[in-house]
């Protein structure tokens, strides 16, 4: 656990908002390409960070030391910058309102094997899919893991300790196809939550059955067939679902891209999406009340997490804030200011970002297309603060006559996040979520994304 030097310095914190941060980061990597050792990472940094709020400007001032000595320096170099930036563009805004004072912990507990646990189970778990799958015409197996601690003091607001792990086992697949050419797709190993390495993988044989399926899956994509481009009835599937919620809807709402023009700006109040449609921001509970994949319980400016409700029963109701900007937009901050590194200021940022289940069965709405296709899984894509987005397919299948038919090749969608959102006829019963990838954000950012399968119309392209 991080060494606390900064609870001491409350008494020299000063008038108005100031917080400090002490942070260490660890990255751990391993990769296997058929059966080479590709990769082979394990880094740390450690540094603590100080920022003050003077009248609308931040002063700000970080360091890689971390003693007493270095976090009174730090803190005293953050309080002239506010000044000097002050003096400066003099925006004369008042205070930020004050949050009430508290501690808040999540620390569920982090161990940190030697980088031979990683090396081990990603070449026992090569091996397998060597022996087991000699039709492939490649193979990929990667270990990645990482964490954030976090010990965070204010002086108006919440005081926090956070130690968020993550760890997930990649497997790429390479198939070989009729004409010549390969397809590929991938799968991450126990990627619906965090958590630390030596406890999630122990052993490659719960594990089996999930490679299986992705076995079978590219075999049959190999021998798939080209869709049908136009506007299209299909079904998404939660992870693609979940990345265009976060991608699509989610950058939309953040109220600094608000402020810059996003297409949210005036739609506040307004429908944008089918009755069906609610999106929420979870802070660290789901809807279902298991836990989010990337639990955070205060965010780093002191602000205590609790859900942010983006869209409720089709209509726009909320942004994600930060202190400043909820109190420009008249609304109450719910922890969504995020830092990556101890050297980054705090951004407005996604938590766990998705679409709250339906009712409906995921058969039931296949069995409602009489031509279309469902959406599995995506591996990329882009969208804008004007909603237009459009994403990678690389797994899906078509519909005939309410029934499942033949894989397809890769694809893409497009469209207009708020106009696909209202042709939403169906939700599924499924809560599936991811959290595996960086949110890119001007930092890269842990997030978490997923939610139901959704029964909507969406472009898709040919071939």
């Amino acid at each position: 656990m991080i060494s606390d030097h900064i609870s001491e310095m409350k008494g020299l914190m000063g008038a108005g908002h100031t917080e400090i941060r002490a942070q260490r980061s660890t990255t751990r990597r391993v990769g296997v390409l058929k059966g080479n050792v590709v990769s082979n990472v394990r880094s740390e940094t450690m540094g603590v960070c100080a920022r003050v709020y003077r009248s609308g400007v931040y002063g700000f001032a970080s360091g890689a030391e971390y003693s007493p000595e270095a976090v009174r320096d730090i803190l005293a170099a953050a309080q002239r910058n506010a000044e000097f930036m002050d003096t400066r563009v003099g925006k004369g805004k008042p205070a930020l309102p004050p949050i009430p004072a508290q501690k808040l912990t999540f620390d569920p507990g982090f161990t940190d094997p030697e980088q031979k646990k990683y090396l081990d189970f990603v070449l026992e778990l090569d091996a397998y899919l060597e022996k087991t799958y000699p039709a492939l015409a490649s193979r990929s197996v990667s270990a990645y893991a990482d964490s954030m601690e976090k010990l965070l003091v204010t002086n108006d607001g919440a005081d926090g300790y956070s130690m968020l792990p993550r760890s997930y086992v990649y497997v790429t697949l390479t198939a070989p196809t009729g004409d010549g050419s390969t397809v590929e797709l991938y799968t991450v190993l126990g990627g619906q939550d965090a958590g630390c390495f030596d406890k999630r993988y122990t052993s490659i044989e719960p594990f089996k059955g999930e490679i299986d399926r992705l076995y079978n899956k590219v075999m049959r994509k190999a021998e798939g067939v080209y869709a049908e481009a136009g506007l299209r009835d299909v079904i998404i599937g939660p992870n693609l679902a979940g990345m265009i919620a976060h991608e699509a809807v989610g950058h939309t709402v953040e109220a600094d891209l608000v402020l810059g023009g996003s297409v949210a700006a005036h739609l506040l109040g307004k429908p944008v999406a089918s009755e069906l449609v609610t999106m929420v921001d979870y802070a660290h509970t789901l809807s279902s009340g298991k836990q989010a994949p990337l639990p955070v319980y205060v965010d780093d400016e002191g602000t205590p997490a609790t859900d942010e409700v983006l869209i409720k029963d089709g209509i726009l109701v909320g942004y994600m804030n930060s202190r400043e900007s909820a109190q420009h937009f008249g609304m109450e901050p719910h922890g969504n200011a995020r830092a990556f590194a101890f050297s980054d200021e705090p951004l407005i940022r996604m938590r766990n970002t998705g679409i709250v289940p339906g009712t409906s069965k995921l058969e039931d709405m296949i069995a409602s297309i009489e031509n279309g296709y469902y959406l599995t899984e995506t591996g990329n894509g882009q969208a804008d603060t004007t909603g237009e987005f459009m994403f990678g397919v690389n797994m899906g299948f078509e519909i005939k006559n309410g029934k499942l038919g033949r894989a397809i090749r890769d694809t893409t969608v497009s469209g207009v996040a708020f106009e696909m959102l209202k042709s939403v006829t169906a939700l599924s019963d499924d809560d599936v979520w991811v959290s595996s990838g960086f949110c890119g954000k001007k930092q890269p950012m842990p997030v978490g994304m997923g939610g139901p399968a959704l029964k909507c119309k969406i472009n898709i392209g040919g071939r």
